[in-house]
């Protein structure tokens, strides 16, 4: 399964939502802050607390449980995408 920790205000998320919608694979997100609120106010404790256990208070996150994978930076999240899922 992939997991998506973003927000729907930021140009880097919706980079990496645009290629999960071209590649047509089923994800699941998590908003751990405020749309347009990248570095602000956390809105779910949880999921905030799972996005900064990956090393990072920074979105996109991408956690791939399948291959026990977890990365931030768009960039290498599409090509990561690319290679395993296109």
């Amino acid at each position: 399964m992939l997991e998506l920790y973003q927000s729907e205000g930021c140009p880097h998320c919706g980079k990496v939502r645009q290629t999960l919608s071209e590649l047509g694979v089923s994800y699941v997100t998590h908003n751990p802050r405020l749309p347009g609120n990248v570095g602000g106010d956390t809105t779910n404790e949880v999921t905030h607390e799972e996005l900064v256990a990956g090393g990072e208070d920074q979105i996109p996150y991408l956690v791939d449980t399948d291959r026990g994978v977890a990365m931030y930076e768009s960039d290498e999240i599409v090509e990561y995408l690319e290679t395993h899922y296109g």
